[in-house]
């Protein structure tokens, strides 16, 4: 392959990557070891075709067993604040919620269904705390605060 269709791989494997899907960081090490590849061409080192797919795959592999699994890991969890869920966490309640009624929330940037799992009416303005979460439904509990 020219050394421009290798460029042409790897930016595809980085783009799908970053923007497309979350493959865990294995389209960048496949993507990065193209365009490595790329680069030979670019610097006038000439590898029959045959060489250039030894030579990324070899790259590949190397790379993500070497380098995927620290790097995945201090991306993902060294954000700082980063939770996984929203349990625990504190919601403003902007309407009246009676027990067992629902109610619809923006919530960390998004619409979510609110459910009072207490006794008592959860009035507008209260500050509660998320018991748990089922997909979009968040459960509070107007006895706890």
């Amino acid at each position: 392959m020219t050394w421009w269709a290798w460029m042409i791989l790897g930016s595809v494997l980085l783009s799908a990557e970053l923007f497309a899907i979350d493959a865990q960081f294995y389209l960048v090490f496949l993507g990065l070891s193209a365009a490595a590849v790329g680069l030979l061409g670019v610097v006038g080192v000439t590898v029959p075709e045959w060489a250039q797919w030894l030579i990324f795959a070899t790259l590949s592999l190397i790379t993500m067993f070497t380098f995927r699994g620290s790097l995945y890991s201090r991306i993902h969890s060294g954000a700082a604040g980063f939770r996984e869920g929203v349990t625990g966490e504190h919601l403003t309640i902007a309407q009246d919620l009676d027990p067992g009624g629902q109610g619809r929330e923006s919530f960390r940037g998004s619409d979510w269904t609110i459910i009072n799992d207490g006794s008592n009416t959860i009035s507008a303005g209260s500050r509660v705390k998320i018991d748990y979460s089922e997909g979009l439904t968040l459960h509070v509990n107007g006895d706890s605060e």
